[in-house]
């Protein structure tokens, strides 16, 4: 049965300092489902770029970093309400813009608002430190503290697959720091993006304090290499993001790039369990999320029961029309990504491997899809596949299993069942990721956690305590006690 929805506006001003502004520039945002046109947005010119980012420094030395904490902390938390308070609304714009579920889009407002409420805890808890100064004989007399102070203007440049939550991880521990920021959304995801920074105006955040440019990648890459943003926080492709990091001078940068999500099952796990998380862990959002898991090594022994227990789960995705609350797979976001996994998935059968189920595409769907008798060297299994597509591969000791993990460039999270407490220590010490999880998928998340990866997967932490950090610097405080 299809639910009604709330029709997104038409036409969408972009966001200036808090502001929305026309430039007649227009970029269309067409839903994935059927290509139909869901609004057609304000692209910002170079001037209105230059505005921004100088709204975004006089903000900052004028306004934001004096804000006391208690006062940063009541307006996140008044945003937290106000993106609840509009759930519906953004619902139909992340349907519209995403093409995900309406469960899976009422997921991203829930964690959304989590994350801005955990923002607003945080900022009344940045961390400072007292010296013991005399532990050495010259530091008699003298006390020491440090202190974290906002840093500046930040840059943030967020993905299409979690346009209004990613953009909540950029602007949340940006303004909980006391700093203002610009946001480049996703040329093909910007209307929530859009709607957060009117819903911050609208929460009583400072003019100038939230900007939201939809615009192209090179017009982004002159605000990437602009020397007033004194943090660039980037989520997206490995390869965009490594160059922003090139280009980005003398700045900070912080990168979460994705990875291709490995999967370890022993042994002695409980297959039916570990199966019963398949479908959340590797096909949600059709696998378009960067912890998707994508890669599966199961022990020789459980091998073929784990494939057994998984395929008939996936009978229940059926593609649809993600209003449909009968529809449990959603489209991909364009027409390129079908053709590129399919391509990857054609020279994997070429070079031996086999399609358990799925394989085919219809449309803007991807069959969710097992493949059997894959390797390390498959695009499927090295590189990002970003669909609804899962190597299983086969292992006979945890050494091997672990080694298999570590063939990789990626290194973003890593999930393993077992039971075995002395496995898992060997996988947390020896296995290369930032984050390792035990008897769920690599796919579980809460967004208060530290988050990133190592190797191509990114470089910095996001969650919002460990990116107030980023976003911060230690000042070190030192005062002569003595008579003078």
């Amino acid at each position: 049965m299809a639910v009604a929805t709330t029709a997104p506006p038409t036409e969408r001003a972009l966001i200036l300092g808090g502001r929305p502004v026309q430039t007649g520039d227009l970029l269309e945002v067409r839903r994935p489902y059927d290509d139909t046109v869901a609004a057609v947005v304000h692209r910002a010119t170079p001037e209105i770029a230059e505005q921004a980012v100088q709204l975004a420094v006089d903000t900052f030395h004028n306004v934001t970093r004096a804000i006391p904490a208690h006062r940063r902390a009541e307006l996140l938390h008044r945003l937290a309400d106000l993106v609840e308070a509009n759930r519906e609304r953004l619902i139909a714009e992340d349907i519209d813009e995403t093409g995900k579920l309406r469960s899976e889009a009422h997921g991203e407002i829930d964690r959304t608002v989590a994350t801005l409420h955990c923002a607003a805890e945080e900022a009344l808890r940045i961390p400072g430190e007292i010296l013991t100064l005399d532990a050495v004989p010259t530091g008699v007399d003298r006390t020491g503290r440090v202190q974290r102070f906002p840093i500046g203007p930040i840059l943030g440049i967020t993905p299409f697959n979690f346009p209004l939550l990613l953009a909540a991880h950029k602007l949340g521990p940006a303004f909980a720091a006391g700093n203002s920021i610009v946001i480049k959304p996703a040329s093909k995801t910007p209307l929530t993006t859009l709607s957060l920074a009117a819903l911050a105006r609208e929460a009583g955040f400072p003019d100038g304090s939230v900007s939201v440019l939809p615009m192209a990648g090179a017009q982004a890459e002159a605000l990437v290499r602009d020397d007033r943003f004194k943090v660039v926080t980037f989520t997206g492709s490995a390869e965009v993001g490594w160059g922003i990091k090139a280009n980005a001078g003398l700045k900070r940068v912080t990168l979460e790039l994705g990875g291709n999500g490995a999967l370890i099952v022993h042994n002695d796990a409980d297959i039916n369990a570990v199966a019963a998380r398949i479908p959340f862990g590797g096909f949600l959002y059709s696998g378009q999320n960067c912890i998707s898991v994508q890669r599966v090594y199961v022990h020789r022994d459980v091998h073929d029961d784990f494939v057994n227990a998984v395929l008939p789960l996936l009978d229940d995705l059926k593609p649809g029309d993600p209003n449909d609350l009968d529809t449990t797979l959603c489209p991909m976001i364009d027409a390129d990504a079908v053709i590129r996994i399919m391509s990857w998935l054609d020279e994997a059968q070429a070079a031996g491997a086999t399609i358990v189920t799925g394989g085919s595409a219809d449309g803007p769907f991807i069959e969710p899809t097992i493949v059997a008798n894959a390797d390390n060297g498959m695009k499927i299994v090295r590189d990002e596949v970003f669909g609804p597509v899962i190597a299983v591969i086969a292992y006979d000791s945890i050494d091997e299993a672990i080694d298999l993990v570590n063939d990789s460039d990626y290194g973003l999270q890593a999930g393993i069942f077992t039971n075995d407490i002395r496995i898992i220590e060997r996988a947390y010490r020896d296995i290369e990721v930032g984050g390792l999880i035990v008897n769920d998928t690599n796919r579980w998340r809460v967004d208060h956690m530290p988050y990133g990866g190592v190797k191509r997967s990114g470089f910095g932490r996001e969650g919002l305590k460990y990116a107030i950090e980023e976003m911060t610097e230690p000042k070190l405080l030192v005062v002569n006690l003595e008579d003078n």
